[in-house]
């Protein structure tokens, strides 16, 4: 429904056979003379067919449209009608029942505006009218006729109304045709209204009303026109007692009322027979000559008091039907008269004070504080706590004030009335709240206007008295009055966003009076139905996050998560953007006077079936603002105010139309300047919108020649304000098209103006129509090549940038929610295909291993690996590129593509050579240890045959178990020191005693290393808060010596030696850092050392553990034993690197640091060193292995000493091997197994790594162990591995046990298939072929090379075995024993074997990123160890003080979050040396280590934290000799939190995630 006055003359055909639309003219087939020329002319014979009409009159058609419509549709029509000021339909004959209707409904809609000059003694006045045209007391004009006429009486009524726009369809328009049908007793009316100037054809507003067909077949239309008309114009073909119009005559010359006769046959001028009765001739007369002498008539009658017409009296005639009186509507009306009657006799200005409470004062000041909460100053902790409580409080009384009858009945009836009933009900609500405020807002509008003038006039003339400011004072409370007077259905709408924001702020439930959880339900639902609503307050200034939020997720739930095309519009302030979006998508947007929009309004178009195929998105989301540059606004808030509309606004569009009213660039500076800033920053943080520039209002948009000088003058204005936008934000951008993609030549259009003429009369320009569509197809163009947003990205953008906008900049506080919760599950992705490469590695790497063992292999070739891992990682490559292309955030996930699919190339990779790097070790171990192996068959050969020859000497005492016991045992020593007789023994380490042997070698006493030992102190050397203790001061005087102090005051900033380090010396320019030294005096604490040095010694105990443990875990313990020379060589690096540390350093260590740093750092070596040289002892010590033998050689001889064939002997040799090797396989494969159950279920490991740091800090929270914390804070890495391993312990022995086993049985039932199937297939073989026992042995091992680690089996006292079936089934009922045995197997036994599940899945899970915040040491959550150029981020910040920060020379701990930090106004010292501060707003400009992190400003700090500090402060206190006092003081706010409210908010900030 384009605002195109020409779509009434459209040709439209009656239904039947085609038809040309121009039917050429008949020829006739005759010889040309010119008789035949002659009789051509003169002949009337026309074919049938071309006389029969074919067009259907445009009238007929208007009519036919509005009988076929539905009320909504009509009122629509009528609206659009009056907007191309056409005359509109007042009575209307039912085509079926010919009973008479008004349509009154369909005015409703309808808003005329008109000026009228008042005379006074003075200057004459004018006075603007704007009112609902149903409320307008207006005189009316009737026409009609009588009779039959060959005059158009509505071409000669268009002449009194607007000459050049036929108002009234007459028989000279083009597409009229003989006859109309439905038109026949339809009264129309029209308005015309003044425009105040000495031109205007009637100085007051004037309805004329045209009867249509003969007034004397209508008698009943005929008669309430002439009841209600004040004058009467009645056309006749001729005066004549005779005619049956006599009667109709006489009767209105005898009414009071004024007459006009005009007589079609006389050609008399203007007679005024009697007072008010005219009669005209128009017989040989010009019509403008008739219409100028009416004219004279009508105003000279009007001049004199006379009766008026008023739409909304049509409900008291009888005799017709008003469309209001259907049920439906009366209901809808009924309902909105509820909220009426409340408003009733208020001042206007009264009404959103009384019963819309939340959305005023209380709510601009909510707004005003939560602003303030992201420029802090102060004690920014307890500042933060005061304004959260101050917000905190409004919201108590917005719930207080939320119960007013007027939201009460209005969600009433939203929720009880039916669809239809409901849009009635809201039509009406605005169509009755608009009449109630018209009259106030029209005079506080002329009252403003008054009061401008006087104002401009007193700036023209340079008025320096204060009555200046007197009437700029006046002018602001006009204005204030005049935005309080306006009222709309949107305010109602805001209202129930305050109210739902107010209650879910504070979390209470529904009460009796709101029912404040169901309003997003309601408002989404009237979003759906096509309403706009509100996404910026524009009073306020600001975004109700929360309402905006619930109210997308319901319309998620409704309609489905659908894909949006998101247009917005910029633009300076009344320059017709509403009025442009309205016509191109038939939208709601407010345009009529004192309803500029204000803020931001969003509405949805739904595509439709026809052409929804072309385009990847269901719907169009249109985002209408408030004008630029508003006049409204304070000067010193215009700038501000604009940028951040600007850039909310070009953030949220996929495309984004810039109007601007004019030609001129130089007008367009200001507001070109703010929209390129906008797209500067939306470049810069990666968001990518397009623009189109419209100018509106320009004179003469086809000529191409000043279109084309137009667009080059835009372009060079766009490239200047590019270059000036890229200076304030710091980017490289040479010319407007470096920051976007714009074409100047098919990126701006040219639209005429609006109106053609002047309004108030002047209908819309055909022009702008075309404009308009062709605006809307190029856009419909641009957007089928996007993909749009779904709702819920749009929600995240809102989110997103509003909350970057509260802070001063943008660029660093800009946080992409979307992006970062699509780059969360693109980690789960990451690990899921990680752990499956890693998982099948370890699989193959198992079956080398046990190959390896089993001599079957002795040498991995990469190429077989590779080969072995094909399968899998060809299935991941193609589950990547489904993910990538497939998944509906794929637009978003290609920046990470290339990335990703280069870790996983990495990542296989490295697991490939991890898995030849392990296994050539192992090569190298059995290499090693060849000697013994060679011996281990010769030992078995003897054993056996010396076990056959002991038994055959008791084969007699078989029956006495304690004898043969007895016997066996005074022989084995024996055997065993015979067998190892020249071999060593290898010893076992004496750890305690060669380390105190090194570190009395380094030279420390005795005492010192028993002291320490005693104490246990250097266990937690790495973890203490305070090491001052450890430090003594040869180089400078005490720190807390005043006058040193002073000095350091005056050389705080002079670098001492150290370089570089892992220290930072932070100092609170505006708060920590200028303290008297009597204030210094007063720490409790004065011997602790300054921050950054404690941060020192802690660095280097961190480094020399690492270096350390990574020398140790480099040498072949486990190939060739432990060796006293590993740990002197530790030693004396330790030594060295503390050494090299105090050369640099101005303290002094003392000798106690030194023997703890070694001590902790064997201890830490310890268990590594134990376990691999105890590997190694049990694979190269011929005594121990032999010792290992005792039990299965006694029970070979036991098995001779019965009797037992060499099958019986060799099945029980055999069982007794496949016990220990099923139980290695076994245990190995269920460490995998349950390390794949753990990761793909269990909650901690299956997420990302943000989603294991929330867990592991719920299980510190949980068990409220301190000791825990102090690790996480200072160590996360090693608390995290802990985590793990207790909750693998957790889940295998207590939680999912069950679980365990069964994963345990089936592994145990497994390997007894395989074993099974391995005897048979040995059997056949050996039978098939004749074979010997070496032969079913080999057999038998070959089978099983892949899976159990057999070792050597020794036949050579075996041969006489010739039944291999019995073999077969002695071994069968061994393994079913062994089996049994395996299903009671102890989880626990795993503990021994090479795979454990927890180190499986600390391999796994701690391949991540470890780096810290550089304020508050909180470790980054990036699941990628390497993830550059992506900046370390983690949403768990916390406050500096708990890694022990201090203000300068104080011993007050921090207690301010870096989250808040970087938002305030606050600065620090970037190093210990540095001699400048740097603003935390700009902390990414202070070095390399703060460049790599974004640390996003958060009004909302992670409640953890708090708990943390409030429940550990004692703790905190004494392990770092610190206090949390003064500056440091925990605000008293925090103490309300509970354990259970820590843990939460661990669920709510990732649930943000």
């Amino acid at each position: 429904m384009m605002l195109d006055y020409r779509a009434r003359y459209i040709p439209v055909r009656q239904d039947g056979p085609k038809v040309s639309q121009s039917k050429p003219a008949q020829k006739f087939d005759a010889v040309e003379t010119e008789k035949s020329d002659l009789d051509a002319l003169l002949s009337t014979t026309v074919d049938a067919d071309h006389s029969k009409q074919t067009r259907v009159h445009p009238m007929d058609v208007q009519m036919a449209v509005f009988h076929c419509s539905d009320s909504f549709l009509r009122q629509d029509m009528i609206t659009k009608l009056s907007q191309c000021q056409y005359a509109l339909p007042l009575l209307v004959p039912d085509p079926v029942t010919m009973d008479i209707v008004c349509p009154l409904w369909t005015f409703r809609q309808i808003r005329k505006t008109w000026k009228i000059t008042q005379i006074r003694n003075g200057p004459n006045t004018v006075t603007m009218k704007s009112m609902p045209i149903c409320k307008a007391e207006t005189p009316m004009v009737s026409f009609f006729r009588l009779g039959s006429l060959s005059l158009s009486k509505s071409q000669l009524m268009n002449t009194l109304i607007n000459n050049r726009h036929s108002t009234f369809f007459h028989r000279n328009c083009p597409g009229s045709t003989k006859s109309c049908h439905l038109m026949e007793g339809v009264a129309e009316i029209a308005w015309y209204c003044p425009s105040g100037k000495p031109n205007d054809a009637f100085n007051a507003c004037i309805a004329f009303c045209n009867l249509h067909g003969d007034a004397l077949f209508t008698e009943k239309q005929r008669d309430i026109l002439t009841e209600k008309s004040s004058v009467s114009v009645v056309l006749v073909p001729t005066l004549e007692k005779s005619q049956n119009s006599t009667n109709v005559i006489l009767a209105l010359l005898q009414s009071p009322k004024p007459l006009i006769i005009l007589i079609a046959d006389n050609d008399c001028g203007a007679v005024e027979m009697k007072m008010g009765k005219y009669k005209v001739g128009l017989k040989d007369r010009s019509q403008s000559d008739v219409s100028e002498e009416l004219k004279g008539i009508i105003g000279g009658i009007l001049s004199r008091p006379q009766a008026s017409f008023q739409l909304e009296t049509m409900t008291e005639v009888s005799g017709i039907r008003v469309d209001e009186d259907d049920p439906v509507c009366q209901k809808g009306k009924s309902a909105a008269m509820k909220i009426v009657h409340l408003i009733q006799g208020m001042d206007v200005s009264k009404v959103k004070e009384t019963f819309l409470p939340c959305q005023g004062q209380l709510w601009h000041k909510w707004c005003r504080i939560n602003k303030e909460l992201y420029h802090l100053k102060g004690h920014i902790e307890k500042e933060k706590c005061k304004k959260q409580q101050e917000l905190k409080q409004i919201r108590q009384h917005q719930c207080t004030a939320s119960c007013s009858k007027l939201i009460k009945f209005f969600t009433e009836s939203l929720s009880s009335l039916p669809s239809t009933d409901k849009e009635h009900f809201l039509k009406w609500t605005q169509i009755l709240i608009d009449a109630h405020s018209t009259d106030d807002l029209s005079l506080i509008l002329q009252s403003y206007n008054e009061k401008w003038s006087e104002v401009v006039a007193l700036k023209n003339k340079h008025d320096k008295s204060g009555q200046l400011k007197n009437k700029q004072t006046e002018l602001e409370q006009i204005s204030a009055k005049l935005q309080s007077a306006t009222f709309g259905l949107e305010h109602i709408f805001r209202e129930m966003g305050q109210i739902y924001e107010a209650h879910a702020f504070l979390k209470q439930k529904n009460s009796g009076q709101t029912d404040w959880s169901k309003y997003p339900d309601l408002a989404a639902e009237l979003m759906i139905s096509g309403y706009p609503m509100e996404l910026m307050n524009g009073d306020a200034g600001h975004v109700p996050l929360t309402w905006i939020s619930s109210l997308l997720d319901e319309v998620i739930k409704k309609l489905g998560n659908k894909r949006v095309f998101v247009l917005s519009v910029l633009g300076v302030q009344s320059s017709g953007k509403s009025t442009m979006l309205n016509a191109m998508f038939g939208l709601q947007f407010a345009v009529s006077a004192g309803r500029c929009t204000k803020g931001a309004f969003m509405q949805l178009v739904k595509m439709s079936e026809e052409i929804k195929k072309d385009f990847k998105f269901d719907y169009i989301l249109v985002v209408d603002t408030e004008g630029l540059r508003a006049l409204e606004l304070a000067n010193d808030d215009i700038l501000h105010h604009d940028n951040e509309l600007a850039t909310f606004v070009v953030g949220l569009g996929n495309m984004t139309l810039i109007n601007i009213f004019g030609e001129n660039p130089a007008e367009m500076q200001d507001v070109l300047q703010i929209v390129v800033q906008a797209f500067m920053r939306m470049k810069k943080v990666k968001l990518s919108p397009s623009c189109v520039f419209v100018h509106q209002n320009v004179t003469d948009i086809s000529a191409p020649e000043k279109n084309m000088d137009g667009k080059r003058r835009l372009q060079e204005k766009l490239d200047q304000m590019a270059k000036l936008a890229a200076k304030e934000e710091v980017c490289d951008a040479a010319c407007f098209s470096d920051i976007i993609a714009f074409d100047v030549q098919k990126d701006v259009k040219y639209f005429a103006q609006l109106w053609e003429g002047s309004p108030p009369m002047a209908p819309p320009n055909p022009g702008y129509s075309e404009s308009i569509q062709e605006l809307k197809n190029f856009i419909l163009s641009k957007a089928s090549q996007s993909a749009g947003i779904t709702f819920s990205q749009f929600k995240s953008k809102i989110l997103d940038l509003w909350n970057a906008l509260l802070n001063e900049n943008f660029v660093f506080s800009f946080k992409n929610t979307q992006e970062i919760a699509v780059y969360r599950k693109l980690e789960v992705q990451y690990g899921n295909w990680t752990w499956a490469l890693r998982s099948n590695m370890l699989t193959i790497e198992n079956q080398l291993y046990v190959r390896i063992e089993n001599g079957k292999l002795d040498k991995v070739e990469p190429r077989y690996v590779h080969l072995e891992m094909s399968k899998t990682y060809e299935k991941i490559k193609e589950d990547m590129t489904a993910y990538f292309d497939d998944d509906r955030n794929k637009e978003i996930l290609v920046q990470w593509r290339g990335r990703f699919e280069s870790k996983i190339k990495e990542f296989y990779d490295e697991q490939v050579r991890g898995a030849k790097r392990k296994l050539d070790e192992v090569i190298q171990q059995k290499n090693a240890r060849k000697k013994l192996d060679e011996k281990k068959t010769e030992f078995e050969n003897k054993l056996l045959e010396k076990s056959k020859e002991l038994a055959h000497q008791l084969k007699d005492k078989a029956n006495d178990e304690e004898e043969l016991e007895k016997q066996f045992n005074s022989v084995w020593r024996g055997w065993v020191d015979e067998l190892t007789a020249d071999t060593n023994s290898i010893k076992d380490i004496s750890y305690e005693e060669d380390q105190s042997d090194i570190l009395q070698d380094l030279g420390f006493e005795w005492s010192l290393i028993a002291e320490s030992k005693s104490s246990g102190r250097y266990i937690k050397i790495s973890e203490v808060g305070d090491y001052s203790d450890y430090v003594t001061l040869p180089k400078y005087q005490h720190p807390c010596d005043t006058g040193q102090q002073s000095q350091d005051d005056k050389n705080e900033n002079k670098k001492p030696k150290v370089e570089g380090g892992s220290s930072l010396w932070v100092s609170f320019k505006n708060f920590w850092g200028f303290r008297s030294t009597q204030q210094n005096k007063k720490r409790t604490s004065s011997s602790s050392l300054p921050y950054e040095e404690q941060q020192l010694i802690r660095s280097v105990i961190d480094d020399v553990e690492k270096q350390s443990l990574g020398a140790i875990k480099s040498k072949p313990v486990a190939a060739r034993g432990y060796s006293q020379t590993y740990l002197q060589e530790v030693g004396n690096n330790v030594k060295a690197k503390v050494t090299e540390f105090e050369s640099k350093w101005n303290y002094a260590l003392k000798k106690e640091f030194m023997v703890d740093l070694l001590l902790y750092v064997f201890d830490r070596a310890e268990s590594w060193l134990s376990e691999s040289h105890k590997k190694f002892k049990m694979k190269n010590d011929a005594l121990t292995y032999l010792e290992s033998k005792k039990m299965q050689y006694y029970n070979i001889f036991r098995s001779f000493c019965k009797g037992n064939s060499s099958a019986v002997v060799l099945g029980e040799l055999i069982c007794e091997k496949l016990k220990s090797s099923t139980v290695e396989a076994v245990c190995n494969k269920t460490a995998i197994d349950l390390a794949g159950e753990m990761k793909c279920n269990f909650p901690a490991f299956s997420g990302n790594r943000l989603n294991l740091e929330k867990h592991v800090l719920k299980s510190l929270a949980e068990t409220e162990d301190f000791d825990g914390f102090l690790t996480y804070i200072q160590h996360p890495k090693t608390q995290v591995k802990t985590f793990i391993k207790e909750e693998v312990t957790k889940y295998i022995f207590t939680k999912n046990k069950a679980k365990a086993n069964e994963i345990l049985k089936k592994n145990v039932e497994d390997i007894n298939k395989l074993v099974i199937q391995a005897l048979f297939t040995a059997t056949e073989k050996a039978n098939t072929w004749g074979g010997n026992t070496d032969m079913w042995v080999e057999e038998f091992s070959s089978l099983l090379k892949d899976e159990l680690t057999f070792g050597t089996i020794c036949c050579q006292n075996l041969h006489d075995i010739n039944n291999f079936d019995f073999l077969k089934e002695e071994i069968n009922k061994g393994l079913e024993s062994i089996m049994e045995e395996m299903s009671n197997l102890s989880l626990d036994k795993m503990k021994e074997f090479r795979l454990k599940p927890d180190q499986i899945l600390i391999d796994q899970l701690c391949k991540c990123c470890w780096v810290t915040c550089p304020f508050c040491a909180a470790v980054c959550t990036n699941t990628l160890e390497d993830h550059s150029p992506d900046k370390h981020n983690v949403p768990f910040h916390r406050p500096c003080g708990i890694q022990g920060w201090h203000g300068r020379k104080t011993d007050e701990l921090v207690i301010d979050f870096c989250t808040t930090l970087v938002a305030s106004d606050r600065c620090f010292y970037p190093h210990h040396y540095s001699n400048k501060t740097t603003p935390y707003k700009q902390y990414q400009t202070a070095g390399e280590k703060y460049a790599t992190w974004e640390i996003t400003p958060d009004a909302s700090k992670l409640t953890y934290w708090k708990w943390f500090v409030c429940r550990f402060q004692k703790q905190l206190e004494d392990h770092y000799n610190l206090k949390f006092h003064r500056s440091g003081e925990i605000p008293r706010e925090w103490r309300i939190h509970s354990n259970q409210d820590a843990i939460e908010s661990l669920d709510e900030m990732y649930n943000q995630q």
